[in-house]
């Protein structure tokens, strides 16, 4: 028998598992021929995007930020290098696994919100679900994906605005259009190319507000380029760019 007074009781220490990465660029160069001579814009980027993560891209003009950003969101292919959305190299995919893959996975808000003229706010909303299937199959689940944009459109105050198109809004409601467009199909990583850019200060205060609270509820991970440091602070972590590379990550290296 066991004295239970000379036992040792061993403390087994919490397992602290390392954070999902999602989204990852790895020795991402990017370069353009202009007349007789090549234009080096990234030199080598290493960048990491963790699940959840609420990470800001800052840098002067002319750094290499949104062409980072066209790369990251499979809008553009690197020179060199290899970018991976949650663990899939993208560049060894063919071009149409390539375009399912950003439309599933990648909700891009841009500056100047992009949306097509001709389309009202509610169909703009639609795109993602338009182009993710075929007209019979979106035929057959237009009134699921109609009734969450509704829904999300309604919630973005623009209950009154459904109907009307990009030049009879204003850019606020626009950018909050295109907002509801990345998020339809609920991709788990959401790019924002100056988001705010555009805007006012109290709209832009009001879009960004959105932006984080949807990032939030919803258990995004987002990645947020901005100029301005005050918006920047309500990242979990800023990421300095120049002259084509990453100088500064204000993130603790995290264990692999």
């Amino acid at each position: 028998m066991v004295d239970s007074s000379t036992e040792t009781n061993e403390q087994t220490a919490p397992s602290q598992e390392a954070p999902e990465r999602v989204l990852a660029a790895t020795g991402v160069r990017r370069s353009f021929k202009v007349g007789d001579r090549r234009l080096e814009i990234l030199h080598g980027v290493d960048l990491e995007l963790y699940r959840a993560e609420r990470l800001c891209l800052m840098g002067s003009s002319g750094a290499g930020k949104t062409t980072l950003l066209n790369i990251l969101g499979l809008l553009d292919r690197p020179t060199e290098g290899e970018v991976e959305v949650e663990n899939v190299r993208v560049w060894q995919l063919g071009q149409a696994q390539r375009s399912r893959l950003r439309n599933a996975k990648i909700g891009f808000v841009f500056q100047f919100y992009h949306l097509l003229a001709e389309l009202s706010a509610l169909e703009n909303a639609l795109l993602p679900a338009m182009i993710a299937h075929s007209a019979a199959t979106f035929r057959s689940k237009r009134a699921g994906y109609t009734n969450k944009a509704l829904e999300m459109l309604t919630r973005f105050g623009l209950a009154e605005r459904l109907t009307h198109r990009p030049g009879q809004l204003s850019g606020g409601e626009q950018q909050r259009v295109a907002i509801a467009r990345a998020l339809l199909l609920d991709p788990p990583i959401l790019i924002a190319d100056e988001p705010t850019g555009n805007l006012d200060r109290a709209t832009g205060e009001k879009v960004l507000d959105l932006l984080f609270e949807e990032q939030e509820t919803r258990g995004l991970s987002l990645l947020l380029v901005t100029h301005d440091e005050r918006l920047a602070k309500r990242c979990e972590r800023i990421v300095h760019m120049e002259d084509g590379l990453i100088q500064a990550d204000s993130r603790t290296p995290i264990p692999h």
